[in-house]
């Protein structure tokens, strides 16, 4: 039994694999950046921290990895394959289209089925991976597509963290992950044939789950980021338990749970219980997660339909005012890392061209509606409490 993995990130490494291995399935890495792959194919073998659980510690041995480069290659390992995950990010998850559509089109001439599983942060990712590899597919293939492929989604619970600099030079593939070991996947839109994998959970009622997922833990991962950026803090943890904190965090996750709950008709007590387990998690001292990772890239993350944004506009659609929701929008819009490229362009943008402009371009909203005239409230309350200095 085999399977593949296009991504050899973190969460590829420290999850993904993690489960097939100890499922006793073979694996293949499929990856962009060729020095990871060659990386990869010298060490033959990394090690997973469990972090809270160092008896789970474990190291993965005789692994490999192909290149995008390696077309044929990954052709033929698609077809002697049982499923296929991806975790590349969902940015990326175009670059995948063209190479699984031909490896698609060498299984159903063999009448063989497969399914496709996208392990990414991010919205309807299935959907996307879907609708790019039809564009490569004849029609004779379109007419049996949905008979031996199917393509779904899974929620990514577990995070996998970056060691320290020393740690790597020891095993330069180290991953440190989250003691969590289950992955949900949405089972309605799989064929038949699904290997059974060690942690790998198919759930049938999947509706809203992605979206339950990102709008809680997400959307909280987020906030604590943001705010404890402005404080000064640089791990999430730390910055989870500061009272100033907590008190925008518990209003975010009531807004966002509100309106999960009069979306998708998820109980109070059901939607407590997760709430419950994403604040367990940041303000878990055993993760050492720094802040930095988790803010990076705010243009992205201050985009319409993702963490902050995203929550926000449904909460104002289904009559939820999102006053801390817009707290952690303002500190994103002023989040700054000199490092990070896209924290540099927004800084610019929002010093030469205004706030409104950044509500325009990044966050697409209604600068003169609600969530924008809120938001620029906020902001102006972060000022006079001190925690935004211009």
């Amino acid at each position: 039994m085999t399977c593949v993995i296009f991504g050899a990130g973190k969460i590829a490494r420290g999850f993904i694999a993690h489960l097939l291995y100890l499922s006793g399935i073979r694996f293949v890495f499929v990856e962009k950046n060729q020095a990871l792959v060659e990386l990869i194919n010298q060490k033959k073998r990394y090690c997973i921290n469990v972090m809270g659980n160092s008896d789970k510690n474990i190291c993965i041995d005789n692994v490999s990895a192909l290149g995008y480069i390696q077309e044929n290659e990954i052709v033929e390992l698609i077809l002697d394959s049982d499923a296929i995950f991806t975790a590349v990010g969902g940015k990326n998850l175009i670059d995948t289209a063209s190479i699984i559509a031909k490896g698609i089109c060498k299984k159903i001439d063999k009448k063989e089925k497969l399914n496709i599983i996208t392990c990414e942060n991010w919205k309807q990712p299935a959907l996307c991976l879907k609708n790019e590899i039809l564009k490569y597919l004849s029609d004779n293939y379109l007419k049996e597509f949905d008979l031996y492929i199917g393509i779904t989604e899974a929620v990514v619970m577990r995070s996998a963290i970056e060691p320290d600099k020393c740690s790597l030079i020891e095993d330069p593939l180290l991953v440190n992950v989250q003691n969590f070991w289950e992955l949900p996947v949405n089972a309605s839109d799989m064929v038949s044939g699904f290997p059974n994998i060690l942690g790998v959970r198919a759930i049938s009622s999947f509706e809203g789950f992605l979206e339950k997922k990102f709008y809680t833990y997400n959307a909280a991962n987020a906030t604590v980021s943001y705010l404890g950026a402005l404080l000064g803090y640089k791990v999430l943890s730390k910055a989870a338990k500061d009272e100033r904190v907590i008190k925008v965090l518990d209003g975010v996750y009531s807004e966002t749970s509100s309106a999960l709950c009069k979306k998708y008709g998820f109980s109070n007590e059901e939607q407590k219980e997760f709430v419950k387990g994403s604040k367990m998690k940041l303000q878990d001292e055993t993760i050492t997660d720094y802040i930095e990772r988790n803010a990076r890239d705010p243009i992205r993350k201050l985009s319409c339909d993702d963490r902050l944004i995203g929550p926000a506009r449904m909460a104002i659609e289904y009559d939820i005012l999102p006053c801390n929701l817009c707290i952690a929008i303002a500190a994103a819009i002023y989040y700054e890392n000199a490092e990070d490229e896209s924290s540099n362009t927004l800084k610019k943008m929002r010093e030469i061209q205004g706030v409104d402009t950044v509500l325009d371009r990044v966050c697409k909203i209604d600068i003169n509606g609600i969530l924008g005239k809120l938001i620029k409230y906020k902001i102006e309350l972060l000022k006079l409490k001190g925690w935004i200095n211009e």
